[in-house]
């Protein structure tokens, strides 16, 4: 594969590369690129994870060895499922089968944090690129966590989690730091760092974000994104149809395109993954109808020939139908899944 087919694969449904041209050079000079995306494991996982996971299939395809980083000492200090890291680990081995059923390849490596965190050499990396921060810049990356810069005075060891998650990228060496958007703020102060100390700068590749199907925080993509917190706001992989589509049809479906989180959907995951979308409705509604593009999709909402309730029925059918693999995983293999479940019951 060239290095023009490599970079489309690595930079399609992609919002931002910091930057293009390491990307292109990185491509050129090395054969075998390594790129990462890590987790907190703390509960279901969302459709979102489509829309990465998607990317690691990109990558993978591109030539790039991809780690998975299961995060669960930054899952610990982030208060995620009581703090307990049997339960935080239980999830990890949950969430390494979400990758694998959304068709991740199995030459995907899983690193555990706690693996890094016994080395000397990870904490010495730890203490330098902290030194290198400022302590208001690391409070500014504070929202990498899912909250705010305040918070960072609750409790003292959420300071840490900035300069951990850059000290992540360069213990395990990669070239890449793959995340959504709202992890931006890391992989910044992980190259402000690599700047200052004469390291090697992590190309930063960030996926969209997936919004609230409840709506709210229209201004702030990262403030209004899917949550797992509120399972109303969000889809997960292991959603039945049904469960999909009563989630749906009650989800925030304004008249215009911009801030519909349900167009969201049929751009993101939709598109990207089954290239059309079909809408099967009563022929005294116009019967059914298939669109071969997002742009064709935008103009019927727009012009009034797509109804809200038809859109809505499109993407929960669609979005059932990519999360097929996945529900069939787990109702072979449903022992993971009824373990993080009964822990998303008692916390």
């Amino acid at each position: 594969m060239d290095v023009n087919s490599k970079l489309d694969l690595a930079s399609r449904n992609a919002v931002e590369i910091v930057t293009p041209e390491e990307l292109r050079s990185l491509f050129e000079t090395k054969e075998r690129p390594t790129a990462y995306i890590g987790y907190e494991p703390s509960g279901f996982v969302h459709a979102g994870q489509v829309i990465t996971s998607a990317k690691i299939i990109d990558l993978q395809e591109a030539g790039v060895e991809v780690t998975v980083f299961l995060a669960d000492w930054h899952a610990l200090i982030n208060d995620k499922l009581g703090g307990n890291i049997e339960d935080i680990r239980a999830c990890g081995e949950y969430l390494k089968e979400c990758f694998l059923a959304l068709g991740v390849k199995d030459s995907v490596k899983f690193v555990w944090a706690s693996d890094l965190c016994d080395h000397a050499s990870y904490w010495e990396k730890f203490v330098r690129i902290a030194k290198a921060s400022s302590l208001m810049r690391i409070k500014r990356a504070m929202t990498i966590m899912g909250r705010t810069e305040n918070e960072a005075e609750v409790d003292a060891s959420k300071m840490m989690y900035p300069p951990m998650q850059a000290a992540d990228i360069f213990e395990l060496g990669v070239d890449i730091a793959l995340a959504g958007m709202d992890q931006r703020r890391a992989h910044m102060l992980a190259r402000d760092a690599a700047e200052k100390l004469g390291w090697k700068k992590p190309i930063a590749l960030h996926t969209p974000l997936l919004s609230s199907l409840t709506g709210g925080g229209r201004m702030d993509p990262v403030e209004a994104k899917m949550s797992k917190s509120s399972p109303n706001s969000a889809i997960f992989l292991h959603d039945t149809p049904a469960e999909i589509s009563k989630k749906l049809k009650g989800a925030f479906c304004p008249p215009e395109s911009d801030g519909n989180p349900v167009l969201e959907l049929v751009r993101m995951v939709t598109f990207p993954k089954l290239g059309r979308l079909r809408i099967d409705r009563p022929v005294k509604y116009g019967g059914p109808v298939e669109y071969h593009t997002i742009d064709e999709v935008v103009r019927a909402y727009a012009s009034g020939s797509l109804h809200p309730q038809d859109l809505k029925k499109g993407a929960s059918d669609s979005i059932s139908e990519v999360l097929a693999t996945v529900r069939k995983h787990f109702e072979a293999n449903p022992k993971n899944l009824e373990k993080v479940r009964a822990l998303s019951v008692t916390r």
